[in-house]
């Protein structure tokens, strides 16, 4: 129940008008009650009387209810003067007795806001206890029940954050676990490297030379591990802002595919870019989607060596465009496929010092789509294995 429904809560359902209610039915099953009870007492002297043979009324009773009391043979009964002590005391008592009536009638039917409010309590109580699963249940639309309904969002959102915040911790300490394994790596060969050269006087100039490239080779690694990580920890915790603009999909794509031209030579592969439409515009960060595609057509080059080529294509629809990128290297295993996307997640087989990277690639990449309202999907067989983003035009 929102702020909104709270405003439209009715009358006859709200609290302020059963506690009117409840005391207007109280007073009156009071006040019947008391009646009741007299004309039961009455019609018990009464029946006393008649049965015991007295016919005129008992003096005692009939003095406290005025100065004098007419008797059937004309006679008068002289008694206590109005407003007399024994007056004021029977008065008292029917009062003293209406009271604890009203009370009784007004909790019996006040019952179910009182279990309302007892759940309330409990339910808070066990929230504060830290049973953030605990929820409070009233099966009404007044005040009561919008106090609990929000109490059960409260915790909701409460429960929501804490496992947002273990997760976060979690991917903090996998992260520094990840972090640490990838960098040092590549830092421990180039100072092995390194050392070699400067403490190793007898080497020749060739091999200090190839040395030194190795070294140099593993730097770049090195720069590129902690470029993903920036980049993927900047999309992650939303720090980057979209700065939308209007690209052609097709242009930025084959740019993309010239820049690359240098890694398919150095790789041994071939190459393929086609398109089923000359143009095809969206609103994105250039930016941003020349890295999703970069990570992708990277990834093809480092796994895809073995099948010789790379082939990259379009498709456009009426609402959305489609882009592929295909390579023919190992099929990757169908419950790899389903965390190809995860950080830090490479397949087994993948991890050796020529392909292996970051495990952030792809991530990356999966954020970028999601981030333009975009998707992304593999798919891996015999067929080749394909990496497609689709985004809207």
């Amino acid at each position: 129940m929102k702020n909104s429904e709270f405003q439209e809560i009715r009358l006859m359902k709200s609290f302020r008008a059963k506690i009117i209610i409840y005391s207007l039915l109280s007073l009156l099953y009071t006040i019947i009650t008391e009646l009741a009870a007299f004309t039961l007492i009455k019609t018990l002297v009464k029946v006393s009387k008649t049965m015991s043979g007295t016919k005129k009324p008992d003096k005692e009773i009939f003095s406290a209810l005025g100065n004098s009391f007419p008797l059937e043979d004309g006679g008068v009964i002289r008694g206590r003067p109005p407003g007399g002590a024994y007056f004021v005391f029977f008065v008292t008592v029917a009062m003293m007795i209406g009271i604890v009536l009203f009370i009784l009638y007004f909790l019996f039917l006040s019952r179910e806001m009182v279990d309302s409010l007892n759940q309330i309590v409990g339910g808070i109580r066990q929230m504060s206890d830290g049973d953030l699963t605990a929820r409070i249940h009233i099966k009404d639309e007044d005040e009561f029940a919008f106090i609990g309904n929000q109490l059960n969002k409260m915790a909701d959102n409460i429960a929501g954050l804490m496992s947002k915040e273990r997760n976060n911790e979690k991917i903090k300490n996998d992260l520094i676990t990840n972090v640490a394994h990838d960098l040092r790596t590549p830092l421990t060969s180039v100072i092995g490297y390194l050392d070699l050269v400067i403490k190793n006087e007898d080497l020749d100039e060739e091999t200090k030379t190839r040395y030194n490239v190795i070294a140099y080779e593993k730097a770049l690694r090195l720069q590129n591990l902690i470029g993903d990580l920036f980049s993927f920890t900047k999309v992650s915790t939303g720090e980057v802002v979209l700065k939308k603009t209007t690209i052609d999909i097709v242009k930025l794509v084959e740019q993309m595919v010239e820049e690359f031209y240098p890694s398919f030579q150095e790789a041994g592969l071939e190459y393929e870019f086609s398109s089923d439409c000359d143009s095809a515009v969206i609103e994105a960060d250039g930016d941003l989607m020349a890295r999703a595609f970069s990570n992708l057509i990277g990834n093809a080059v480092k796994y895809g060596r073995d099948g010789k080529v790379i082939k990259i294509w379009i498709h456009k629809t009426r609402s959305t465009v489609t882009i592929s990128v295909l390579n023919y290297g190992e099929v990757i295993p169908e419950e790899s496929l389903e965390h190809i996307f995860d950080r830090f997640y490479r397949v087994e087989d993948s991890r050796s010092v020529e392909t292996g990277g970051s495990g952030l690639g792809l991530a990356i990449a999966k954020k970028i789509a999601l981030m333009h309202g975009g998707s992304i999907h593999a798919e891996s067989g015999i067929g080749g294995t394909v990496f497609e983003i689709k985004l809207r035009l």
